[in-house]
């Protein structure tokens, strides 16, 4: 894509492969049509076989994958190239905003419904996806144990080291940024309020103390660059004199920002939490009923026998 047409700076795409170029806006775009398109294909795949796909499930997803667009295909990108405090935007949206979303579209259960079976003996795209959902490598990345240190270095280990100057040299750095944040979004959200499979699923109120194990770790990071007294990137402490901008204003925004995303997204997901807490609550009370009528509550037929034969041992004693 031509960057100029964006009129803030003239930006040269990086090169893959023998004179094709490719700039960080086609990589995404390309990345986010091709989610769109699988995910409709899947929800078209289930409709016409007369299966039901929760219509707020593909809202959630398309407006995730919407996000990313807006972010990473759009001239915001360009500006957030040598503005930290736009930089910092794609940040938030891409590691909790835009993973949160997708992941209640239930992408991977979606793909599980849709995608048919192979023959036996044979590993099909489904068959696949299985085994890399129960593959001890998912195991890891989605552990707490992992997630929440990945989430935490995500800010420390990048900003605060000479790392997001070399990252920020570049657009194919640039880029490996991005997807790193969103990566690490991902896996840090999908085992607390994913709706997907996956191989750690534990209880609500754990999911709540993963939650704000690393939330307070971005307001911490806010308030350390709003703190600081001279700019704390290289890449970002002179900016085109063209766009008027004071770097140390400029870093104080990006602080801001940092700050009030640890708490949007944590009301969200909090919200997201409680009610598939309600309702699993629901399913299991409902289970409880069917379990019930089949066997005419023998469970409460014998624990009022149970009752009765209590009442009869008193009453020969008495």
């Amino acid at each position: 894509m031509d960057h100029s047409g964006h009129g803030a700076m003239d930006l040269p795409p990086f090169t893959l492969g023998r004179g094709l170029a490719w700039s960080p806006d086609a990589f995404f775009l390309v990345a986010c049509l091709l989610g769109l398109l699988l995910y409709g294909w899947g929800v078209v795949r289930m409709t016409r076989r007369g299966d039901r796909w929760p219509v707020g499930r593909t809202v959630s997803f398309v407006a995730g994958v919407l996000s990313v667009v807006l972010v990473m295909c759009t001239g915001l990108n360009d500006y957030g190239m040598v503005m930290f405090s736009v930089h910092m935007v794609q940040h938030m949206v891409l590691s909790m905003l835009s993973p949160i979303m997708i992941l209640l579209g239930a992408p991977v259960t979606l793909a599980l419904r849709a995608l048919p079976v192979a023959a036996r003996g044979t590993l099909g795209p489904r068959e696949l996806l299985l085994k890399l959902l129960h593959s001890r490598y998912m195991r890891v990345v989605t552990h707490p144990l992992f997630t929440i240190p990945m989430f935490i270095a995500s800010l420390y280990a990048l900003y605060f080291t000479p790392l997001v100057d070399t990252l920020m040299g570049s657009y194919v750095g640039h880029v490996a940024m991005m997807v790193h944040f969103f990566a690490v979004g991902v896996v840090f959200f999908w085992p607390i309020m994913g709706v997907d499979p996956g191989p750690h699923r534990p209880g609500h109120l754990m999911r709540m103390l993963e939650l704000f194990a690393g939330m307070p770790f971005h307001a911490f990071f806010g308030i350390a660059l709003m703190m600081a007294s001279t700019p704390m990137i290289g890449a970002f402490a002179h900016p085109p004199a063209s766009l008027g901008i004071d770097p140390m204003e400029d870093l104080n925004a990006a602080g801001g920002i940092a700050w009030a995303f640890s708490e949007i997204p944590s009301v969200l997901v909090l919200i997201a939490l409680l009610f598939q807490w309600h309702g699993s609550e629901q399913r299991q009370a409902r289970r409880k009923d069917r379990a019930a009528d089949r066997d005419g509550d023998a469970e409460l037929e014998a624990y009022n026998a149970y009752l009765a034969s209590l009442r009869a041992g008193s009453a020969r004693q008495g």
